[in-house]
């Protein structure tokens, strides 16, 4: 649940080969510190944003998207996620992500 909203950065299909749920946590790496609310990370970062973005490409079907908000949805609380920040993300990277994303969001659509 808590990377629900991350996991929706990968839900606009784009071009790319299939992503693994190693690919997708590592991409989010640069995402860190504004994810888990570390000092001098109040904004995501241009670091963070481009892996957002590159991570959303990589999912091209909608299996692979389900994929990944299933991965990141488990993996999200074992790093410290902050629901609240997984959900602001897309907005403030500028994702143009018409689905609503919170700790609510049905990784089977």
């Amino acid at each position: 649940m808590v990377l629900a909203a991350v996991v929706l950065v990968a839900a606009a299909a784009g071009a790319g080969a299939a992503v693994t749920c190693g690919d997708a946590v590592n991409a989010l790496v640069p995402c860190g510190p504004f994810l888990v609310g570390a000092a001098g990370g109040d904004q995501p970062g241009a670091t963070c944003c481009g892996s957002a973005r590159a991570l959303r490409s990589m999912a091209a079907t909608a299996d692979a998207r389900r994929a990944l908000c299933r991965c990141l949805e488990q993996s999200g609380p074992s790093f410290g996620v902050l629901p609240d920040r997984a959900r602001r993300l897309p907005a403030l990277c500028k994702l143009g992500l018409a689905i609503p994303v919170g700790a609510g969001t049905d990784c089977s659509k």
